[in-house]
């Protein structure tokens, strides 16, 4: 399957049809180079429908959703300054950092059955990584992102508003925290292993209660 329109022409022939909505382009690097649409969170039951219902394009199924977590970005860029010393001016070289905060994003692949095209991506990201992580369920647009919605839930901790039924699906009632996120730390409890072995075991001992020595069964 391939996308009949490029993106620079969906893009526009989208903020055409909706009014007041931006979207953006983002490029990727790695060696697939598929590009996506990057969709405003408060307008993405909007874009998801239209892409959906526009004749041309008719993307009526969602064939994989998946989470990317974006931790805080520190870059260093070194500049020129100019200061006055004992008088004169003098320029010195310094070293400025700038950070771009983190924030959850979830990667939509769209493709349309009927016309026998795509992909076409779409990327929603959140506020934060945090206190902000609620997007949109693009459930009731593609029935098929329910149960891969919840596994972005699950694993990264994205909050889908208006989804039939979020809850976890691979980890357990209770558990804490969000496996796939790149600042996890992975428990040495092991209290799940039923079986540890090699160095889960040696991790897992480090819990285990102390040993009580047995008492002598009476004089020697």
């Amino acid at each position: 399957m391939i996308a009949v329109e490029t993106l620079e022409q969906i893009k526009a022939r989208l903020e055409a049809a909706l009014s007041g909505v931006t979207v953006d382009l983002w490029s990727n690097p790695a060696v697939v180079a598929q590009g996506a649409l990057v969709v405003p969170p408060e307008h993405g039951l909007a874009v998801a429908r239209w892409l959906r219902e526009d004749a041309a394009l008719a993307l009526d199924f969602a064939s994989n959703v998946t989470g990317v977590d974006w931790p805080d970005l520190v870059t260093q860029e070194k500049v020129k300054v100019t200061r006055v010393v004992e008088g004169e001016e003098r320029v010195f070289e310094e070293t400025l950092k700038k950070v771009r905060p983190g924030f959850l994003e979830v990667v939509y692949h769209l493709y349309s059955m009927r016309l026998k095209q795509g992909p076409v991506i779409i990327r929603l990201r959140t506020a934060d990584r945090s206190a902000r992580v609620e997007l949109p369920s693009l459930t009731p647009v593609w029935r098929g992102c329910e149960l891969q919605e919840r596994e972005v839930f699950d694993l990264f901790g994205v909050r889908f508003a208006g989804h039939p039924d979020l809850r976890r699906i691979l980890m357990w009632d209770g558990f804490q925290d969000y496996p796939m996120r790149k600042d996890y730390v992975e428990p040495d409890d092991y209290e799940y292993e039923p079986t540890p072995h090699d160095e889960v075991l040696e991790k897992a001992k480090a819990h285990y209660p102390p040993t009580v020595p047995k008492e002598a069964d009476g004089p020697a």
